[in-house]
């Protein structure tokens, strides 16, 4: 028989790229739990589309995106019950109950099929723990897996999802990967750990990430081999881009744009273009003319040698950080000819320089939609910061932080499948 309405739980829930796959591979949200305010807005904003999209009522969001109405009318169009299960609280033992609390008025008795969501990656990551003067142990995040252990333990769902960064494997010579097996078995749940690149999903982008898939002992499933999923790579970055309105550093277009080009193939695949007519986040922030210079040596360096920049063969007057033994590739163009891009991560909120465009005539850093593009989001997805209004730093951030939509959504049909056949 076919299990439908299979709920799930969102935790450490980001801007919601992993929930936005289930929810269209038809699985249904019971509440996403996160603790940045800006990401929080995000989800509530994602959730006005998705309750008025199905109500027949998408203009009233699109509306929005262009500034007709406010956030907080968006917002009052949506039963508060909705805005309700974005719960904007850290998990751990201070703040449990609470979230308990939240989450079980929305259950209403109702069961939870499924857990998704990962920790915060940088207590696993390679880099940040190369970041930290004692890399980073001893901090709390390193442990917030006990608390994703007991939230399966309160709910008892039938399968798990948690997705994080490859470090996850080595962090503390492997220890918290081993605890983890330990703990998620003592908890009732048997567990397969998968790497996988986002660019086998469609995503063109290069991401590497762990994805963990667990499931209750009891239960006989047919567990998904995510390493067989392959999508072969005909598109280019340059076609991703290229119906985007052409756009300088630091120059405001006004809330939203028209796009240059009819969507192509990709666009309508992926989801990314899903019939919206208007771009938003698609300014580009400021630079100096000393990094517009860079930028164009870069450029002209990748689309003639097909080679990257060196920062020590820059001209000396143009080498102001005092570092020159390291991060020799601390400006990099996103290059138009390849089949994926560099993989976006939150750094992008501080500078674009690891982001440069392709386009020498734009000579600038990528925008918040263009990173967006690259983690497969659609581009109706709004990325909110705390007070209304496109503030790219935010936004920047949650998209780094983000699983790309079209691989979260690959995953969950396979996941659908295994709730829906018999072992």
């Amino acid at each position: 028989m076919l299990m439908n309405n299979l709920k799930y739980i969102d935790l450490f829930a980001g801007a919601g790229g992993l929930s936005e796959g289930f929810i269209r591979a038809g699985f249904e949200p019971v509440a996403h739990v996160e603790i940045e305010e800006a990401a929080c807005f995000t989800l509530k904003t994602r959730t006005a589309y998705h309750y008025l999209k199905n109500k027949g009522e998408y203009d009233t969001y699109v509306s929005y995106l262009k500034g007709e109405i406010s956030r907080a009318e968006l917002y009052k169009a949506v039963p508060s019950e909705l805005m309700d299960a974005i719960i904007n609280l850290p998990i751990g033992a201070e703040h449990n109950s609470a979230i308990h609390k939240a989450i079980e008025k929305q259950l209403l008795g109702s069961k939870v099929d499924l857990i998704i969501g990962g920790p915060p990656c940088q207590a696993y990551s390679v880099v940040g723990r190369a970041r930290s003067e004692n890399g980073m142990k001893g901090d709390r995040r390193n442990y917030l897996y006990v608390h994703y252990a007991k939230f399966l333990e309160r709910y008892e769902p039938k399968l798990f999802v948690f997705e994080n960064v490859l470090g996850l494997q080595s962090a503390g010579n492997g220890i918290y990967l081993e605890n983890m097996k330990k703990l998620f078995w003592k908890k009732g749940y048997n567990m397969k750990i998968f790497q996988v690149d986002a660019n086998n999903f469609g995503v063109l982008q290069n991401r590497r990430r762990i994805i963990i898939i667990g499931w209750r002992q009891e239960m006989k499933l047919r567990i998904p081999d995510l390493n067989s999923i392959k999508t072969d790579a005909v598109h280019t970055v340059k076609l991703l881009l290229n119906d985007l309105p052409a756009v300088q550093a630091g120059i405001k277009n006004g809330r939203y744009q028209q796009y240059r080009a009819d969507a192509a193939l990709y666009h309508l695949e992926s989801g990314i273009r899903n019939g919206i007519n208007i771009v938003t986040q698609h300014d580009a922030r400021p630079h100096t003319e000393q990094d517009k210079e860079i930028y164009r040596i870069a450029v002209r360096k990748w689309n003639i040698e097909g080679a990257r920049l060196n920062y020590n063969d820059l001209p000396e007057r143009l080498k102001t950080h005092q570092n020159r033994s390291s991060f020799f590739d601390r400006f990099k163009v996103v290059a138009a000819d390849q089949l994926f891009s560099q993989t976006v991560v939150a750094h992008i909120a501080k500078d674009g320089h690891y982001y440069i465009h392709p386009d020498i005539k734009q000579n600038r850093s990528l925008t918040v939609r263009e990173a967006a593009r690259l983690q497969s989001f659609p581009d109706d997805y709004y990325f909110e910061g705390i007070k209304e209004g496109a503030n790219r730093t935010p936004a920047f951030k949650q998209i780094g932080n983000a699983v790309p939509p079209l691989m979260a959504e690959k995953i969950a049909k396979e996941i659908f499948k295994t709730l829906n056949t018999r072992a």
